[in-house]
């Protein structure tokens, strides 16, 4: 199908060493995003494309898929009365809100991993019709992160008002893994859209950055998103032994979403009224298109993960299906009665609903393959970390250019040319008799994602004494300003930088390093002497600003504000472009729309 997309573009080379940012931290949370790398290539110049797309549809609804997006359920349409049920957003533009940066707004998102948007977000998925009576969609991929299979199957049985989506999450690994997953659907906000679920209270997140129990919709009434003054989330303590989550608009038009009981989490979201959440909201999706989410997961709260047995498959059942509610804007326990009459009344009317059914599809094989994902998951298979799965198979034809240095290394023991990431037991373990510099540097990787630092930086150290290598020094630089040594990470950064002056995400890294050392005129000796492509970049040109201000030279900062700053890839909750504005400008100044990303409404 044709979309206005702007390009997620090709993944940065260097590995996220970082740990995903959390407020709150349990088992769960990952010392890094490895064997991942940044997808933050992307611009602001969506233009008309061709992406892939699947639709099932039956005689009630239509759902349409896009495999090479993460698998996102793009729409869901009522076919009696046409109306769209999830936000369709007009444009796919991605920023800077997943755990490897580009996410885009929409739809339904399986989010699968640790805290936050998941790592294949804007990845292609694996997409196979299964051998089954009438139609039902499989997608399918091995997440690199955790080291999981997660399949979804979805389907239209015949005469069903509900899309029916079956998850299954397989650890094929004997230890246990930590399980993170929700499913995140974006809705329509209108005036008076109205969230219910079945809880009197919930744990309220805002950007303060803690939890507190509240009631649920408490005074005012927390019902209605559209009121909110600043972007928040609600957590549910949810009664229902078949959970649920609806929104509805303002004539009772809306999404009812059910599931099985492991699914047991339900969340709303909402951007608020603030000025920056507005902007937000036009970052995203443009003018006139507001949305907020109802989520639904394993734990209560997305700051908790689940242990996962070694060898186990968790599998649960979800529907999606439209609802009118007679009296959106009754009294809440009143109308909250009413979907919950809706919800019981669609799972005793559909027996393929209900918990006895969950995943009826899941062992089936598939029968036509109609896309492909990575070939990670073949590479797994053929390093003996992942069994043979007529359900979920991933065939030697997949494996490309990434996977044939590691092939290499499985096969004849040795790692050619320059390999993107690959962690896990496996490679740690054929990768520990390593002697070239190029070995040592996975060596140090492996050993970063299991929490060693002291044995990646002693591997990343005897790296360099083979060869100075730019990927070797910024692995160095970025653990030690993951260790609060900025003066020893600009050091090490300058070399590698000169080494390879053309990758932007290590010019970034650079800029960012030099600045927080204290050395902000090196930092602009760096910019004057980049490509004008690069240094035309929205977040080059902010670090530039940032660098002149701290340099005393702010007339060079006042000129970049005035031309007008674009960051593609600002952050959600970055505070950057406000900061910048009010030291250059003074705290009395009016902060322009297009600089005002403030997740909450000024105190003052």
């Amino acid at each position: 199908m044709k979309l206005t997309i702007a390009d997620a573009g090709p993944v940065s080379p260097l590995p996220i060493l970082r740990p995903p940012a959390v407020p709150i931290a349990d088992f769960g949370h990952p010392p890094s995003m490895l064997p991942y790398g940044r997808r933050d290539s992307y611009g602001r110049d969506s233009v008309e494309r061709e992406v892939p797309a699947v639709t099932l549809e039956n005689e009630r609804l239509r759902a349409v898929f896009l495999p090479g997006l993460g698998g996102r359920l793009w729409s869901l349409v009522d076919l009696a009365t046409g109306r769209e049920l999830l936000h369709r957003n007009p444009v796919i533009q991605p920023a800077n809100l997943a755990l490897r940066d580009a996410w885009f707004a929409g739809g339904v998102e399986w989010n699968l991993g640790t805290t936050g948007h998941w790592a294949l977000t804007c990845d292609p998925l694996h997409a196979a019709w299964v051998d089954a009576p009438y139609p039902v969609l499989r997608l399918y991929e091995y997440e690199r992160l955790r080291g999981l299979v997660v399949q979804i199957d979805a389907s239209l049985p015949p005469g069903s008002p509900a899309l029916v989506v079956s998850v299954a999450v397989r650890n094929p690994r004997p230890e246990t893994v930590p399980v993170y997953w929700w499913s995140n659907i974006a809705v329509p906000q209108t005036p008076g859209t109205r969230v219910l679920a079945p809880a009197a209270q919930a744990d309220h997140f805002g950007y303060a950055q803690r939890l507190t129990t509240v009631a649920y919709p408490g005074e005012p009434d927390s019902s209605y998103p559209a009121t909110w003054s600043e972007a928040a989330d609600y957590f549910f303590h949810i009664t229902s032994d078949t959970p649920w989550i609806a929104a509805v608009d303002a004539e009772g038009h809306g999404l009812l979403h059910t599931s099985t009981s492991r699914l047991k989490g339900r969340k709303l979201f909402g951007w608020g009224t603030s000025p920056g959440g507005a902007r937000w909201q036009q970052w995203l999706s443009g003018p006139g298109a507001p949305y907020l989410e109802i989520q639904a997961g394993l734990a209560r709260t997305q700051l908790q993960h689940l242990p996962l047995p070694g060898g186990t498959t968790w599998t649960w059942t979800e529907t999606y299906s439209p609802l009118a509610l007679p009296h959106p804007d009754a009294p809440y326990d009143r109308a909250r009665a009413a979907v919950e009459a809706a919800a019981g009344t669609l799972a005793l009317a559909h027996p393929s609903l209900s918990e006895h059914a969950a995943g009826a599809w899941t062992d089936r094989p598939v029968a036509e393959a109609v896309h492909r994902g990575s070939g990670w998951g073949a590479l797994e298979r053929r390093a003996g970390g992942l069994p043979e799965s007529s359900a979920t198979p991933f065939p030697d034809d997949t494996l490309g250019e990434e996977q044939t240095p590691w092939l290499a290394l499985l096969e004849e023991g040795g790692l050619p040319g320059e390999a993107v990431c690959v962690v896990g037991p496996r490679w740690l373990s054929l990768l520990r008799g390593a002697a070239d510099w190029h070995g040592l540097y996975h060596l140090g990787l492996n050993l970063w994602a299991t929490g060693d630092r002291s044995g990646a930086q002693a591997a990343w150290g005897r790296a360099l004494a083979e060869r100075r290598h730019p990927l070797v020094l910024r692995a160095l630089a970025e653990s030690h300003r993951i260790g609060g040594d900025d003066a020893a990470a600009a050091v090490l950064l300058l070399e590698a930088h000169t080494l390879a002056p053309a990758v932007r995400p290590l010019t970034v890294e650079t800029l960012s390093a030099l600045i927080a050392a204290g050395r902000p005129a090196d930092a602009l000796a760096l910019v004057d002497g980049l490509d004008p492509d690069d240094r035309a970049h929205g977040r080059t040109r902010l670090l530039e600003a940032q660098a002149a201000l701290a340099a005393g030279e702010r007339a060079r900062t006042g000129r970049i504000l005035e031309e007008g700053l674009v960051v593609p890839d600002l952050r959600e909750g970055e505070d950057a472009l406000d900061d910048l504005w009010f030291a250059y400008h003074g705290r009395d100044s009016e902060l322009p729309a297009a600089y005002d990303f403030r997740m909450s409404r000024p105190r003052g």
